[in-house]
């Protein structure tokens, strides 16, 4: 992988540090490989990564060292205690630098969350990455450059200068979603301990059920399914890449889909990719696919999976089932014919029709959220991850991100609040005349009357501050990939790439629009429109140069959301999908913060 020009890494700078004893420099780290990863607790993506990462952590102890740069998108996420919760939610074993400001991300131009950078032990970056799959390149590269600073003496491993913070011992950890028994006992998808806890009607641990990686969802099976099925309940084993389902007479799990890798776009496989929530409808158990933004269902008599709504596309977009664009769907409530979404990176409230088509209620696209009731053209909401339907037919969000409870009146269309000041409520269920939620950073389960009026409060707006990039109205884009070293394309089975192009609004594209095999494409803009987002999508297959039996082949992906204005700007626009870095970072007027 050529290396020139050398390019000087910027120094890290930010509010503070987690996991470490004190601040961290690029200098103090001299003689040692640094991997900075540029992250965001909302987003799926970022936390596929740090699994994907572990191995190569554990590989190159002695010889890497991984700084996770935690550049916010939400404002609930600059939050220096909401930060510290999602670190050992998460459970980051490494240094993290927390940049509220974007000071590091805008020095090294990071154009998508997440961002990958390799720092030599001469402190020159080597290489850039955007999106996930990218842990073999790194360990591929890292493989040839560890042995090659070790013959020039410029490598000098070291002890990680990670340390664990102290964990509280709580029966419930990091709650996500919760549903009621009878006799009043409750299962909980207890996150943070990798277990579904039954408890009893007193709050007294009854049972816990084990084999989960941060199970997120909870749904049953009506009775007469269970009795022909043999298990009671699904859970959504999100970061096992699993469905399962629980006997409650025996205590037995067993696992119903999903081997526990997970899937990527287009790789022909039934693996599933972080399931968030699962819900009973229309005689299937469905499933909110955050990973892939996607809704699939599960047939339980059949054990039959497969895509039920979403492009794969990551947004906003309604329409017919198969051609709309969800966003890391994480929570869902059956009501009749309709299935309520929380749409949690739009920051929307969403509803599928037994019809087959998808409508919004409150939400308007990636970068806009905020609290505010009222109509819901103008009503916000932040992250919310979960929704329960209430007696009256109205639908309570948990806006887990506002630390509030919201009332959408589908009648009237009007959210109003029903309780503030929670910790990341989750999750929800009706209980007689209360709403039970899950307060997830406080790892309990609340119980709110449900007689009490809605208020109305004006709340927040707030758009994503992202840098618009000025353009011409014909636009060269080019997607940069360089295979791993000792990987070649992998073009064996048809075109190795893939392009996806598309606009909002849409006629801002005029041409170059749609799906291609070439990762370099002319736009052409419409300068009547002036501006928009421009989406863009690019995958590239790589297997071993080698080929032949049991050649590993990987799918190296990404999305962008580029914000940009037509005018007399740069004709060409350059992504990185992964490859060396090439040219020094450039002032903050590069691409922005993208998805």
């Amino acid at each position: 992988m050529s290396t020139t020009p050398r390019v000087r890494a910027p120094e890290l700078a930010g509010r503070g540090w987690l996991n470490t004893d004190g601040p961290l420099s690029l200098r103090d780290l001299r003689g040692r490989f640094v991997l900075l990863d540029f992250w965001t607790f909302c987003c799926v993506n970022c936390l596929h990564v740090i699994d994907e990462l572990r191995p190569v952590e554990e590989k190159y102890a002695e010889e890497l060292v991984v700084v996770g740069v935690h550049s916010p998108k939400f404002v609930h996420e600059a939050d220096p205690v909401a930060l510290a919760q999602a670190v050992e939610r998460y459970g980051v074993h490494h240094a993290v630098l927390d940049d509220p400001d974007l000071v590091t991300w805008q020095a090294y131009t990071a154009r998508a969350w997440p961002t990958l950078v390799l720092v030599d032990p001469e402190g020159y970056v080597v290489a850039q990455y955007a999106g996930e799959g990218h842990a073999h390149a790194i360990d591929a590269l890292l493989t040839d450059l560890v042995a090659q600073h070790r013959e020039r003496g410029t490598l000098q491993p070291g002890d990680s200068p990670y340390v664990a913070p102290p964990v509280e011992s709580t029966d419930l950890r990091f709650p996500a979603k919760a549903v009621p028994l009878a006799d009043g006992r409750v299962l909980v998808a207890d996150a943070g301990h990798d277990e579904v806890v039954e408890l009893g009607a007193d709050g007294a641990v009854l049972r816990r059920f084990g084999g989960f990686r941060e199970p997120n969802g909870l749904c049953l099976l009506p009775a007469e399914v269970a009795a022909e099925v043999g298990y009671d309940v699904v859970v959504a084993d999100t970061v096992g890449h699993r469905l399962h389902g629980i006997a409650l007479a025996t205590g037995e799990t067993r696992v119903l889909a999903g081997d526990g890798e997970q899937a990527m776009p287009g790789d022909g496989t039934a693996r599933l990719s972080s399931p968030w929530d699962v819900a009973w409808w229309r005689d299937r158990v469905w499933v909110a696919m955050a990973g892939l933004h996607q809704l699939w269902t599960l047939d339980p008599r059949t054990g039959a999976v497969e895509v039920a709504a979403g492009t794969a596309n990551e947004g906003l977009l309604d329409g017919p089932a198969a051609q709309a664009w969800f966003a890391q769907t994480s929570g869902l409530a059956p009501d009749g014919d309709r299935l309520w979404l929380a749409d949690s990176e739009t920051s929307a409230l969403r509803w599928l029709e037994a019809d087959g088509s998808v409508h919004t209620a409150v939400g308007s696209g990636l970068f806009e959220f905020g609290f505010r009731d009222g109509p819901a053209a103008e009503a916000l909401l932040q992250h919310p991850l979960g929704v329960a339907v209430l007696p009256d037919g109205s639908v309570a969000v948990c806006d887990t991100y506002n630390g509030a409870v919201r009332r959408y009146d589908p009648a009237g269309g009007e959210l109003t609040t029903l309780a503030t000041d929670l910790a990341e409520p989750s999750g929800a269920y009706v209980d007689g005349d209360r709403l039970v939620v899950v307060e997830s950073t406080a790892h309990r389960l609340t119980g709110l009357p449900l007689g009490a009026a809605g208020t109305r409060t004006d709340g927040f707006a707030h758009t994503t501050q992202r840098p618009v990039t000025e353009v011409g109205d014909r636009l060269e884009l080019r997607v940069a990939f360089e295979p791993p070293p000792g990987q070649k394309v992998d073009d064996r089975f048809g075109p190795a790439t893939q392009l996806v192009v598309e606009a909002t609004p849409p006629a801002l594209l005029r041409e170059g629009g749609g799906r291609g095999t070439d990762l370099t494409r002319t736009l052409v803009l419409d300068p009547h429109v002036g501006g928009g987002v421009l989406h863009v999508a690019a995958r590239a297959a790589s297997c071993d140069a080698a080929g032949g039996e049991g050649a590993a082949c990987r799918m190296h992906q990404q999305d962008w959301g580029i914000p940009i204005r037509i005018a007399a700007g740069p004709g060409v626009l350059e992504l990185p999908l992964g490859g060396s870095a090439t040219a020094p970072p450039a002032a903050p007027s590069s691409p922005p913060p993208t998805r």
